[in-house]
């Protein structure tokens, strides 16, 4: 039996966790997402696919594990998950207390201020993680990507059906966003500060003379700013939080301009 095959036999029948060939076959998935081998979600030529056996095996994998004391001072944790380690093996630069996962693949010039990223993540190269950002389960943020301070990307494991929060390359997501729900940020896309965006928010682009929604996905190069739009109710008339697209981010901007800067091109003020 292949891996993909002993996995799905025992997200069928949890008996199957006494075996050692199915508990050496799941470890040794949540070894190869940490090095990269193999991802819960992965770009194809005209979209991403989404490996829900790789998903099962991370769920399977808490129940094979048992608690245990994590000491590194002046820290303690009591976990069943170990952390990652030998950062400077992997050119990771990691400020403490900075906290990754064994089984979270973080690629090479990643810089993670203090921070967390949980296991079945991916963080892509060059990709700066800011204070108090989280990458939930299972995410997966692209290269030269910026989580602002206090982002929130939100994970998932379950259902095992559920996609992945993705963020693309070169995203600059803005200080206590949050993005869950199977949410996909598209490449070069700007997202302004406390920007919420979910698998069912609108996101309506606002820059043509009628507007044009999306659910859950933030097209290439959008500049997204918090928003609201008008509902009715049994007790009246609402405003509920929606996102605004205002404006593409200009070709003579590059990959490392400022959250500020590429608002102000949009006439926004900051």
């Amino acid at each position: 039996m292949t891996t993909k095959e002993i996995v799905e036999a025992a997200w069928l029948d949890r008996n199957l966790l006494n075996d050692s060939t199915t508990i050496q076959a799941i470890e040794q998935v949540i070894e190869d997402l940490d090095k990269g081998r193999v991802r819960v979600a992965e770009p194809t030529a005209t979209d991403w696919q989404v490996n829900d056996w790789v998903k099962k095996a991370v769920i399977l994998y808490f129940p094979i594990r048992k608690m245990q004391t994590i000491e590194t001072p002046p820290f303690e944790y009591y976990d069943k998950m170990a952390l990652k380690s030998d950062y400077e093996a992997l050119g990771v630069r990691v400020v403490p207390p900075a906290t990754a996962r064994y089984g979270a693949f973080i690629s090479k010039g990643v810089i993670l201020m203090p921070s967390y990223v949980n296991i079945g993540a991916y963080v892509g190269a060059g990709t700066m993680v800011d204070t108090w950002a989280t990458v939930g389960s299972c995410a997966q943020i692209g290269e030269n990507v910026h989580l602002s301070g206090g982002v929130g990307i939100g994970g998932v494991l379950e259902p095992v059906q559920a996609a992945p929060v993705i963020i693309e390359d070169g995203a600059f997501v803005g200080s206590r966003c949050i993005v869950v729900e199977g949410a996909r940020v598209g490449k070069e896309a700007v997202l302004g500060a406390n920007v919420v965006i979910t698998g069912s928010s609108k996101i309506i682009d606002v820059t043509g003379s009628e507007p044009v929604e999306y659910k859950g996905y933030v097209p290439e190069r959008s500049v997204v700013i918090p928003g609201s739009y008008a509902k009715k109710f049994p007790a009246g008339e609402f405003h509920v939080p929606c996102c605004l697209i205002i404006g593409k981010r200009k070709a003579s901007t590059d990959l490392k301009t400022s959250l500020n800067d590429a608002l102000r091109e949009n006439n926004v003020v900051v």
